[in-house]
């Protein structure tokens, strides 16, 4: 497969540029600072891009700007009137106290509805709502695993979630093991499925090189 990558600058903002055989321009802006990579057919030029990037700049500042929100985000409480976010939008939390046990309902799509039983601690609303994160991002993430290692032609690796302060994701190809961040669960899901194909990428490339761009 031919591919070419480079980066050029639209208005002072870099863009990762990556020309494969393919019919379509796809833009996309990623986290964890919001870059942004076009993935465009071979016969289209640079300029031809910075036009793309041009006309959809209010959306990539958006994008860019919910990043930034997400990553000020003070300490929860897990209490009525919070924002929290969830696949790259912003909700309202509900406490409901009361119900049997616990469990989080979006309600539409503005407002997330926490039910815990009566008389619960902000220790216990948080296991609950982060085991609900956990638990989405397990749903998301095990068939997006599967269908780009087969994809690439490898053996579906081992994977699990966790907490982690400066990383998106790793990979152990020793152990054949990816990890995922749970903060990843409240992102765009595009940002999650290229973190995934990003990991996997690293069964062919240890480093972050040229070539594990080109990907």
């Amino acid at each position: 497969m031919s591919i070419e990558a480079h980066q050029i600058t639209v208005g002072g903002l870099r863009v990762d540029v990556v020309r494969k055989p393919i019919k379509n321009l796809h833009l996309g802006v990623y986290p964890p600072h919001g870059r942004v990579r076009v993935a465009a057919p071979l016969a289209v030029s640079d300029e031809a891009v910075r036009l793309a990037v041009v006309t959809r700049m209010s959306w990539i500042k958006r994008q860019r700007a919910k990043f930034d929100a997400q990553s000020r985000q003070s300490e929860r409480a897990y209490v009525s009137g919070e924002t929290h976010y969830f696949l790259g939008e912003r909700y309202r939390l509900n406490l409901i106290e009361g119900a049997r046990a616990g469990r989080v309902h979006v309600r539409n799509s503005r407002s997330l509805d926490l039910h815990v039983r009566a008389g619960s601690d902000q220790a216990i609303r948080e296991r609950v709502f982060q085991g609900w994160y956990r638990q989405e991002l397990r749903n998301r993430s095990a068939p997006l695993i599967k269908k780009w290692a087969a994809k690439m032609r490898i053996a579906t690796p081992e994977w699990g979630i966790k907490r982690m302060k400066t990383r998106w994701g790793t990979c152990n190809i020793e152990a054949r093991r990816i990890w995922l961040n749970l903060e990843l669960i409240k992102k765009p899901p595009q940002s999650l499925e290229y973190l995934i194909v990003h990991e996997l990428a690293h069964f062919f490339e240890r480093k972050h090189s040229d070539r594990l761009r080109r990907c």
